[in-house]
């Protein structure tokens, strides 16, 4: 440590340091000591340059150039962290004082490349370090990158024609002495000289991959013409280079960025060039030679780079094509198509995957999408994807040439299989749009896998399923071919219905299908779930033949109560676990049951009553169903009953249909159980204690009986609805009259028997919130004592832990009793939520004129909300409170939504204030004590819940309160729930960011108003990046500018303008939020500073705030008859007097400030503002006009 700090002591105090770092840096000495000294040279320049007299800058500048010149060793053997820090020590000198002070700087490095391989190297790190800092990274002040951007374009054309000549001469040279492939085959002996020769040619192979490297420094950002000058010499060199091992690599990625060049279309044109013979030949053989020579990483991340030529090369052409920049078709389109299919053939499933968007623009193009030789392609791209949707190639295994490859790109097997996924979806996309070019052919082919597959043996492979013996696993070479075969007929068929015409689709083929599929039988789950999607894929044939859907029907209620060992219907109890893949057929076929009465009810409708004594005979037996598939059941029914169109009908219907729950529901037992937290926990088996967890479970069937009937009740209030149709609804006895606004009101006929269930479900609610009281959480059993906390995929989800592959199908469902009870109260709560949030839009008015109804739900679902964990609040506020005021009407604001959101907000401003107080406390702490180092800790679950609670809370209020941009000025817009998406950089809200109605009336209630501008303020200071950075641009100002033309209180005023600055302190490192708080800042300031005078008193807080700088942003502002300057300008200054509040990213809190000094101006003269510092003079006095001279 001691030793540490003398040397940065040295570095920063010594005065002799110049003489110093020379002395070290000789080349007499160890790499590590030169090192060292060209260290304190590099600190020299950057920190200390601005105080050195003009002879010392000279002395070192001249002593460093001489260093390049004859100061490292030789190419071969010079350590490249010297030759780094050499280049940069130039640099930061450039950057400092050419061109002005240092006019022959590109003279002189001209001069020194001329010495040999070993300068030219180095003079081309400079260039290469010079572009980055100036252009890529922007690392200096703005008139000095301006300046030496500038100073660069000018000198292009030079700077290009070195770097070209330098490649040039050195691949010459290369080629000349390891003897060019063409003259290989004549040297049958290696020649003597060759030993002697080689050193030689390393050191030009060396030097031309420095000049292609800072060629691709260059490329990205020059004007095109430099790229395509001279007939496009550069990129022929980079086409021949292609064929060159050593080189190839960096030639493919300087074509890469010329080919990715955007810009004017006419100046795009000569990149046309690459389409030509020569430039296809040297692109096809390198990707053959590559390829040819196996798997070598060098050779496999050159084929990558080549892969992304290609598909930038097809990019560029779709954008020039059919453009008024008179391109043709290239005639070698065709070798290019051909080409492209190699890599979309390739064994890597990442080249594969590589090539998809290309195709998709291509397959989208006007002109190309007509282009016989891309339709020849088609049933090529589309065979091509019956393999890639296959799923092998995960890295942990050896059973495909994918898996080789797999090893490269990707560090385990669930990197791979989210990877997949992805790529699978992307196909299907490009699968479609190839079909809507040309369905038969994709139908012809769906055909035939899925009759291949229908006749293939299957084969399970070396793992057998937990489900049972001779079934597949997901990795069985069987399902794996199902699967990609189901997702393949899916995507095509579902295409051709959208792009025939009615008369065209081929109806026999399709039902000969769909009859074979109907006949085939299996006691696979894996396998009959896929058997069950082609099913629906083809169910749009039955339009045509109605008389199929009996046996569709059939096939799918088969489906419903299907079981891998039959007998365990009869001998095992209710809670035999299921493997997920048996419980996914049977929700699958459920779920295509709900499909098809919801996509087709008028198909189905003649079958109602078939259809209705199915469900009913499958609901005599308590045991045959779970409470969801018989919930599922019930909703399809319901679904079909709204095509009665027949009020009365369908009200008899639904009513006969929870006969049996409202039997249950109602009985006196149900409603002690459901009003007592004690006779609850009891009921459901919760007080327990449990010998065998797995086996034993008492009260199970009870458990089931609260859930049956809680599923039904929001099946029912879900999907029953009155005619979209207004004249059918009249028809029907739906309409009971109409608004003052002419809208219609409409009557459900579900209403009446979901109101006589809701004092009960209300109670449920009650009893359920009080069980988290701390003495009924203490009546729980031994065994349950965990009962009421989340489930572990619940956690794993919040904490972003990927679930195990083969776990997600093989594994029981619930493995024990406890895990049984915690997905009952979990799913319980949710649903009763999700009645309550459905009621409104189901039942509209007669929901919303229940008597007393905002006292009843704050005594019910807002009860004892202290103890209620938060991941069981956000569930609450997602699916109950945000649905139910989005379809409140106006008219019920006052009466319902207003008395219960103004405690609500009361108390979740104090409930979260108090968290985030606990999780900065905590963060204190721990930056003295050691955190804890186990990921899945509680506190960074608990810490990640708050934020979660936290997103939940701010979109509520944004939702209830700010009608979002496009959206016509009313609450009935939704907004994202808690999707992480990457911070957005739209900075300024919304003009039209208006309050809504509901809005409006929140905010005329004080303690309401209070809670909501208080929560909407602090939370700017919470640690969660993605909601200050919403609430920031969406709420913050709108609220207050509903406030300000009332009289606020100074101290108000104040804690808001600090509010905005202390979210500064903590997201000013990120752009997106930094940006957003800056703008609310300035309009606080801009629209408050004239009445409160408290604010300059908090801007003169702020550390190193400069006083003149505000003392003249403050007199513009308040002196109204001063010409306004542009909106910008003001919003600059006034950033730059905040600065001192902005946060900096940790890595940049600590860094040593490097100052460089503007020049005098290069090009125009500017008038010297009165906010910018005048130029300062050197301190020598002296004008400085050139400094160093060559």
């Amino acid at each position: 440590m001691s030793a540490e700090q003398f040397c940065e002591e040295f570095k920063e105090k010594c005065p002799i340091c110049v003489p110093c770092g020379l002395k070290l840096a000789e080349k007499t000495q160890t790499a590590i000591v030169r090192h060292f000294g060209l260290q304190i040279l590099e600190h020299v320049v950057k920190y200390r340059w601005n105080n050195m007299p003009r002879l010392e800058k000279v002395y070192l500048k001249n002593n460093v150039m001489g260093l390049i010149s004859s100061g490292t060793q030789s190419i071969l053997e010079e350590e490249s962290h010297i030759k780094d820090v050499l280049s940069r020590i130039v640099v930061e000198m450039i950057k400092r004082e050419w061109p002005q002070h240092w006019p022959d700087m590109l003279k002189e490095l001209d001069t020194l490349s001329k010495q040999g391989e070993t300068q030219t190297e180095l003079v081309m790190f400079i260039l290469l370090r010079l572009a980055e800092d100036v252009v890529t990274f922007q690392t200096l002040p703005t008139q000095r990158r301006r300046d030496i951007q500038q100073t660069l374009t000018q000198n292009m054309e030079k700077i290009f024609s070195f770097l070209l000549t330098t490649l040039q001469q050195n691949v010459n040279k290369y080629r000349r002495m390891v003897g060019a492939p063409q003259e290989q085959e004549a040297l049958t002996t290696p020649q003597k000289t060759d030993l002697a020769q080689q050193p030689k040619a390393q050191a030009n192979c060396r030097v031309g991959i420095a000049a292609l490297n800072t060629l691709a420094g260059y490329i990205d950002w020059v004007a095109l013409s430099h790229i395509t000058a001279d007939n496009c010499k550069l990129l022929e060199m980079l086409c021949l280079l292609l064929n060159e091992p050593e080189l190839q690599i960096g030639a493919a990625e300087c074509l890469l960025i010329a080919v990715s060049r955007k810009g004017k279309l006419e100046d795009r044109k000569p990149l046309m060039v690459l389409f030509g013979d020569v430039a296809m030949h040297y692109i096809l053989s390198a990707a053959q030679t590559a390829d040819g020579e196996g798997l070598v990483e060098k050779h496999y991340v050159f084929l990558k780079r080549l892969c992304q030529v290609l598909c930038a090369l097809g990019s560029q052409l779709c954008a020039l094509l059919g453009s008024d920049s008179e391109v043709e078709t290239p005639t070698n389109f065709g070798k290019y198509l051909d080409s492209f299919l190699a890599f979309t053939t390739h064994p890597s499933q990442f080249l594969r995957s590589s090539t998809q968007i290309t195709w998709g623009a291509l397959f989208r193009h006007e002109v190309l999408s007509r282009d016989p030789l891309l339709l020849a392609m088609i049933p090529k791209y589309l065979r091509a994807s019956m393999t890639n949707l296959v799923k092998v190639g995960f890295p942990s295994k050896t059973d495909s040439p994918s898996c080789e490859y797999s090893r490269f790109d990707f560090d385990s097997d669930e990197d791979f299989n989210a990877f997949f996924n992805s790529f699978r979806a992307q196909q299907g996309e490009v699968m479609r749009m190839a079909c809507r070019l040309d369905p038969r052919t994709g139908f012809q082919m769906a055909g035939e896998w899925l009759k291949y597959q229908l006749t293939a043996p299957v084969d399970t492979g070396p793992m057998n399923s937990k489900t049972g013996e001779g079934l597949c696993s997901i990795f069985s070479p069987s399902f794996v071919q199902w699967d990609a075969m189901t997702f393949f007929s899916e995507s095509v068929i579902s295409q051709m219905f959208r792009t025939l015409d009615k008369d065209e689709i081929p109806v026999n083929d399709g039902i000969d299908l769909l009859q074979l599929v109907l006949n085939f039988e299996t006691k696979d789950p894996l396998i009959l779930s896929c058997v069950l999607t082609n099913v629906s894929a083809l169910f749009p044939f039955v339009t045509y033949r109605p008389e199929y859907l009996p046996q569709v029907l059939s096939k799918l209620f088969a489906s419903v109560t299907f079981e891998v060992v039959e007998e365990s219907k009869f001998v095992v109890s209710v809670q035999a676990p299921r493997t997920r893949a048996v419980k996914n057929v049977r929700r699958h076929a459920c779920s295509s049951i709900i499909k098809m009465c919801r996509d087709y009810p008028q198909l189905v409708l003649p079958n109602f009553e078939m259809l209705y004594n199915h469900v009913k005979q499958l609901l005599s037996n308590e045991l045959l169903l779970t409470q969801m598939e018989k919930c599922a059941l019930m909703e399809a029914l319901v679904l079909i009953s709204n095509q009665f169109k027949d009020y009365e009908r369908q009200k008899a219907f639904l009513e006969e249909l929870m006969a049996p729950v409202a039997g249950l529901w109602l009985s006196a037992e149900m409603q002690r159980v459901l009003s007592d937290p004690e006779a609850f926990i009891s009921y459901v088996g919760a007080d327990n204690k449990i010998a065998d967890p797995v086996v034993e479970d008492p009260s199970g069937l009870n458990r089931s009986r609260i859930s049956f009937c809680v599923y039904t009740i929001l099946g029912v209030v879900k999907r029953a609805r009155w005619p979209a149709a207004m004249e059918e609804a009249k028809a029907g006895g739906f309409l009971v009259g109409y608004l003052p606004s002419g809208s219609p009101i409409y009557r459900n006929p579900c209403t009446e028997q979901v109101l006589k269930l809701f004092d009960n479900l209300l109670a449920l609610i009650r009893t359920h919130n009080n069980l988290y009281m701390p003495e009924m959480v203490a009546k729980l059993g031994e065994t349950f004592a965990k009962a009421l906390d989340m489930l572990e995929v619940e956690k794993n989800a919040i904490l972003g832990l990927p679930q195990p592959l083969l776990e997600l199908y093989d594994s029981p469902v619930y493995k024990t009793v406890l895990e049984r009870m915690q997905g009952f109260f979990c799913t319980l709560y949710d649903n009763c939520f999700h009645i309550l949030g459905n009621a409104g839009p189901s039942m509209q008015q007669d929901f919303y004129t229940v008597e007393g109804l905002a006292a009843q739900l704050i005594s019910s679902a807002f009860i004892n909300l202290n103890n209620i964990p938060d991941y069981r609040l956000r569930p609450m506020l997602r699916v109950f409170v945000k649905p139910m005021v989005l379809s409140c009407p106006p008219e019920y604001y006052e009466t319902l939504v207003c008395p219960m959101l103004g405690p609500l907000f009361t108390y979740l401003h104090m409930r979260l204030s108090q968290k985030w107080e606990v999780i900065n406390q905590r963060s204190m702490l721990c930056e003295d004590d050691a955190a804890d180092d186990n990921p899945e800790s509680q506190e960074m679950l608990e810490e990640q819940l708050v934020r979660l609670l936290t997103r939940e809370v701010m979109d509520l209020i944004t939702v209830c309160c700010v009608a979002k941009r496009g959206a016509e000025h009313n609450s009935s817009v939704a907004v994202d729930g808690d999707d992480d998406e990457a911070m957005a950089t739209d900075v300024t809200p919304p003009a039209s960011a208006e309050l809504t109605e509901l809005g409006k009336c929140l905010m005329k209630q004080e303690d309401v108003c209070t809670a909501l501008m208080i929560t909407a303020y602090a939370s700017l200071s919470w640690k969660d990046t993605l909601s200050c950075q919403r609430t920031t641009t969406q709420l913050c100002w709108p609220l207050l500018k509903q406030v300000l033309p009332g009289n606020l209180l100074p101290d108000a005023v104040s804690w808001f303008f600090t509010s905005v600055l202390k979210g500064l302190q903590i997201h000013g490192q990120h752009d997106g939020c930094m940006a957003a708080l800056v703008h609310l800042a300035f309009q606080i300031y801009e629209a408050l500073r004239p009445r409160y005078a408290e604010l300059k008193v908090v801007m003169e807080q702020i550390p190193d705030i400069q006083r003149d700088s505000l003392e003249q942003f403050d007199s513009k502002l308040l002196n109204p008859t001063l010409q306004k300057v542009a909106d910008k300008r003001r919003k600059d200054h006034f950033k730059r007097l905040i600065t001192g509040c902005i946060g900096k990213p940790l890595g940049e809190q600590f860094r040593k400030e490097v100052h460089i000094r503007n020049l005098p101006s290069l090009f125009k003269k500017v008038k010297p503002s009165l906010e910018t510092d005048v130029l300062e003079t050197n301190e020598d006095g002296e004008d400085l006009t050139v400094l160093f001279e060559p």
